[in-house]
């Protein structure tokens, strides 16, 4: 009886040690297979030498990269998504292949690039397990906003006021209650405007022609009948906004500087009306070149910045007039106003989605609209 019980305690001792051996030894492994990938990129990299980013606003970012890694040269190229998008796509027909990371606003990543079949898929590029891991991110998951979700990385969650401005002059913001509420008689001829035809208005357009209680019928009645002015320059737009010239503004991107400059410019907080609001990732997706001429270095930047250090150092730029809120959600909040943060409790339209990627029948509807109300004239 002794013999046995102490026969099965030896075998119950000799399973726990099994146990305590093989979980680190698991743990070991795992680690040893990414810290391995991981410093044979950065080798290669550092041999490569440097690495090409198109990057729209947040080019003050670069600055913490090149202090992290001063072995590899940034060049970097700046402007507006579809101004960058159109220069590589100008230089590959040209047989000449520069960049390696583009980060901009997802509609040209999506409209442009991934169009002209110009990516590679990033996810493979993920090395990091801080980035690998999903669940630090917002909703427990990596948003693509390619079909095949892996081309095109969402790394912001900016909440959207649909791009609508307003004179305070001119307009009591407490009046509206809904987007309806826009195409009330009251403003007809007093609205000024991107064309809803141009990625510059991308999010707004796939809010309105994707939100059930809104579509294609308020598309119409607010870009057809309030006999709206067009622009394609924004800053003028928001001259004319501050100067009275016009009551309300879709699309003055620089809104909040011409607040913060204290002129009587202000957002429409739409995410307490009716339709709630929307979040999108703004200037905030991520993608990789195919044929890139530095595809080490480009993984290593990109692993740096959707690391919690890239994305505490871009929240840190603290831009007044485009604060960045990352969807990471393993990180502080501190750094970006409580305006540009995710309310609880409010109403979200989540626009980078793959089913909302496609903006050709948003743009097909936007330029009838805009060709009828122009034979009215």
């Amino acid at each position: 009886m002794i013999f046995w019980m102490e026969k099965k305690l030896g075998l119950i001792v000799l399973g726990f040690t099994l146990l305590i051996l093989l979980v680190p030894v698991g743990d070991a492994v795992g680690q040893s297979e990414w810290s391995r990938e991981w410093e044979k990129t950065l080798a290669a990299a550092k041999k490569e030498g440097q690495v090409a980013v198109y990057i729209y606003r947040y080019e003050r970012l670069l600055e913490a990269f090149k202090s992290e890694y001063p072995d590899i040269k940034m060049v970097s190229v700046t402007g507006t998504g579809r101004e960058m998008a159109t220069r590589i796509l100008t230089e590959r027909r040209a047989e000449r292949y520069i960049a390696d990371v583009f980060s901009s606003g997802a509609n040209t990543n999506f409209n442009m690039l991934y169009k002209a079949k110009a990516l590679d898929p990033i996810k493979p590029a993920l090395l990091l397990p801080e980035v690998v891991d999903e669940s630090k991110w917002f909703g427990g998951e990596h948003r693509y906003a390619d079909p095949e979700g892996k081309y095109i990385f969402a790394y912001l969650a900016n909440p959207s006021s649909a791009q609508l401005s307003y004179n305070s002059n001119l307009v009591n913001p407490k009046q509206f209650r809904s987007h309806w509420d826009l195409v009330g008689p009251k403003w007809k001829g007093k609205i000024v405007s991107l064309s809803p035809a141009d990625t510059g208005l991308g999010a707004t357009m796939q809010f309105l022609y994707y939100h059930p209680e809104l579509g294609a019928e308020f598309i119409k009645r607010f870009f057809g009948g309030m006999e709206i002015t067009f622009s394609k320059n924004f800053r003028q737009m928001t001259d004319w906004l501050a100067q009275g010239k016009f009551a309300i503004c879709m699309g003055c991107k620089d809104a909040l500087r011409a607040k913060n400059q204290g002129l009587p410019v202000d957002e429409f907080d739409t995410t307490a009306w009716k339709e709630g609001g929307s979040f999108s990732t703004g200037g905030g997706s991520l993608s990789l070149l195919n044929r890139a001429p530095h595809p080490n270095a480009a993984k290593v930047f990109i692993n740096w910045l959707l690391s919690r250090k890239g994305q505490i150092a871009l929240q840190k730029l603290g831009d007044p007039d485009d604060p960045a809120n990352s969807r990471r959600i393993d990180i502080p909040k501190d750094d970006v106003p409580v305006s540009n943060r995710l309310i609880e409790g409010r109403k979200y339209f989540d626009v980078v989605r793959p089913e909302y990627a496609d903006m050709k029948p948003i743009f097909d509807l936007a330029r009838d609209v805009m060709k009828a109300a122009e034979s009215k004239r």
